[in-house]
């Protein structure tokens, strides 16, 4: 693929997204309405790859990551385009300068509605709906189910304790990303019988919060894997992505006061990424939308 795109009267080169300063990443998130830090930026510079589309003098008009998981999985992510390139074919040459990188692996992203259709042409398929739940928990929370198990706090020392539990629900090890996610966040664990059943996690990003991953096998589980972090979060942004439409953790997110926000796509390219069983491990919080 080549290296280079024309834009109109100039050109775009690809840079790997480490020789760029962090303040561009952010002017460039910050000009389509999305809300990542500079922080967060780096983390997930750490966490994954990325290419950026510059032109001559520096100036940054679109980006696109890739986080590979072992050799056969990678998701992508954080796939933007200025407002001015936006319908001049950037965003496809990012995804094949994407494509060229990753391999044969296969892959998952979620898409905005703006960009489904670009990745339907790309050979994308469409497999569920994320729904972005934000806002400031009510205080006090809503009523919760009986627990069954135990929650408690887990160190990042002790990630291993979860990794497996949540490959049975990704699909793939993740246990790097996990590390690194675990570094700022407070980790809850629900144990039952001796067994670990489910985790979550509550980190900082964007305007305030998010509460994710959240992975275990059952909603009235899920609702205490939230709930737990919600007395640290009184009057506090709170952000949580859920694939979960109705049912008894989706209302216990609209009795937490959350609104829903909006909508991505979640869709793949070779093999299908989601394979929900009944009585398994399964995400109920992403870690982000380019994370999953």
């Amino acid at each position: 693929m080549g290296r280079t795109v024309r834009v109109k009267s100039f050109e775009l080169t690809a840079k790997d997204i480490n020789d760029i300063d962090v303040t561009l990443l952010h002017a460039l998130s910050t000009g389509v309405g999305w809300p990542h830090r500079p922080k967060d930026w780096d983390f997930l510079r750490r966490a994954g790859h990325g290419i950026v589309a510059v032109d001559g003098i520096g100036r940054v008009f679109g980006s696109a990551m890739w986080f590979p998981h072992g050799r056969e999985f990678a998701t992508i992510g954080l796939v933007i385009t200025s407002p001015r390139t936006q319908a001049q074919g950037t965003g496809r040459w990012l995804m094949e300068q994407v494509f060229e990188r990753c391999g044969d692996r296969n892959l998952s992203l979620n898409s905005t509605d703006a960009a489904y259709h670009m990745y339907l042409s790309l050979g994308f398929t469409k497999e569920a709906t994320v729904y972005q739940w934000q806002g400031e928990f009510v205080s006090p929370p809503p009523p919760v189910p009986a627990l069954d198990g135990e929650l408690s706090s887990l160190s990042s020392e002790n990630i291993e304790e979860i990794a497996a539990l949540d490959e049975r629900a990704f699909g793939t090890n993740r246990q790097r990303l996990l590390a690194l996610l675990c570094e700022g966040a407070s980790i809850c664990v629900l144990r039952r019988g001796g067994e670990t059943v489910g985790y979550s996690m509550k980190r900082e990003f964007g305007r305030g919060h998010v509460i994710g991953p959240i992975v275990t096998s059952n909603d009235c589980d899920a609702i205490h894997l939230t709930a737990v972090h919600q007395r640290d979060l009184a009057g506090k942004f709170v952000r949580i992505d859920t694939r979960e439409q109705t049912g008894l953790f989706a209302e216990f997110l609209q009795q937490s006061r959350l609104a829903m926000n909006d909508t991505v796509t979640t869709m793949s390219k070779g093999r299908q990424f989601l394979n929900r069983k009944e009585n398994e491990p399964w995400v109920y919080g992403l870690a982000g939308h380019a994370l999953s």
